[in-house]
């Protein structure tokens, strides 16, 4: 089981060497081997996705992947800055499917900006379409614009776009994901206004055909936000574009306390992935010992359950976890009165503990 193991700027370095240790003791017989990525990419190599480092990830079984992005960087040219590491490894290695639990752990119902009545017990699946949409689709640019009340000034413009094929494949991740849950699927678009997302819509409903016992609800992306912190416990699985994605993915994350709890999937038609945090690489904290590395260890767990097959043991890295935060212990973006603060190594050294 060979892992690419992929550090990369900020917090990415400290909470990585924490999934890193929890692996370590698990018994299995793994092969890791580290590259720099994003900002260290740049400035080892002077690219955010180094040859070396992509060919590493193509050989590897499995990413696990840490953060980019430094406020040092903003001033580079789109296709050098850190940040399209993440988007060109996504498109290198067809990582079209983004699973991103959304699980709020009874210990953190307080920590949540809702009211414990309205959150407790949530569990939600989103599945993000991930190589598709205005992030990738072309012509984009700036130009001097060509008709309408502003001709002639400048203009920038991206292009949305989604070919069947692209739907159809998101759409079964996310029937087959519900068929092990409650069965709920919630397919979010903007089908009102954009000829795109009533393109979605007519392909997710054709795919529903084949799996009679979902349920399948349409909802706007409008209204999909309102109800994710009016009523997040009515969703169960939620299927949706990558912009859309990407926002709700992070609006949800704070229903469970804190985005540093919240672990991310990025699969390919064979289930091999790329595993990291749904957070950033939060440079202003970065090297104080203070961040949160348990959404990175929870993203090491579903890479055993995903990529490699290891069911128990990504249990036993969720259990672990859950004990851990039994016992109090919290880093700062989740602590509260009554529990008791540590730090990244602290709650990394607390998780291995707790694995026996």
């Amino acid at each position: 089981m060979k892992i690419a193991i992929l550090p990369g700027d900020g917090i990415g370095p400290e909470i990585m060497a924490q999934a890193v240790k929890v692996l370590n003791v698990l018994g299995e017989k793994f092969e890791l081997e580290s590259a720099d990525v994003g900002g260290a990419g740049y400035a080892a190599h002077g690219h955010p996705l180094p040859p070396a480092t992509l060919a590493l990830a193509k050989s590897a079984d499995a990413v696990l992947f840490g953060a980019v992005g430094d406020f040092k960087y903003d001033s580079l040219e789109r296709s050098l800055r850190p940040e399209q590491a993440i988007l060109g490894l996504r498109k290198e290695l067809s990582l079209f499917a983004n699973l991103r639990p959304a699980i709020l752990y009874p210990e953190l119902a307080g920590a949540s900006t809702l009211k414990p009545e309205v959150v407790s017990g949530l569990d939600i699946l989103i599945v993000r379409e991930l190589t598709g949409d205005i992030y990738f689709g072309k012509p984009r640019g700036v130009r001097e614009c060509p008709d309408g009340p502003f001709k002639g000034e400048r203009e920038g413009f991206d292009t949305m776009r989604y070919a069947e094929s692209e739907i159809r494949r998101i759409a079964h991740v996310a029937f087959q994901a519900a068929q092990k849950r409650s069965g709920r699927v919630t397919s979010v678009d903007k089908a009102n206004v954009l000829e795109t997302f009533q393109f979605w819509r007519d392909i997710v409903t054709e795919v529903h055909k084949d799996y009679p016992g979902i349920e399948l609800e349409h909802m706007y992306v409008d209204n999909a936000a309102m109800q994710l912190v009016r009523a997040p416990k009515k969703f169960d699985v939620i299927v949706t574009g990558n912009m859309f994605g990407d926002i709700l993915s992070d609006c949800a994350a704070m229903l469970t306390g804190s985005i540093g709890m919240l672990p991310s999937a990025s699969l390919d038609a064979s289930n091999k992935g790329l595993y990291e945090p749904s957070h950033g690489s939060a440079p202003d904290i970065a090297g104080k010992g203070i961040a949160n590395p348990l959404a990175t260890i929870l993203s090491a767990a579903m890479m055993l359950r995903y990529s490699f097959g290891k069911a128990e043991q990504a249990g036993r890295i969720e259990n672990a976890v859950k004990a851990v935060l039994a016992q109090g212990l919290r880093t700062a973006d989740i602590f509260e009165a009554g529990t008791t603060r540590v730090g990244t190594e602290e709650m990394g050294n607390a998780v291995v503990k707790a694995l026996g």
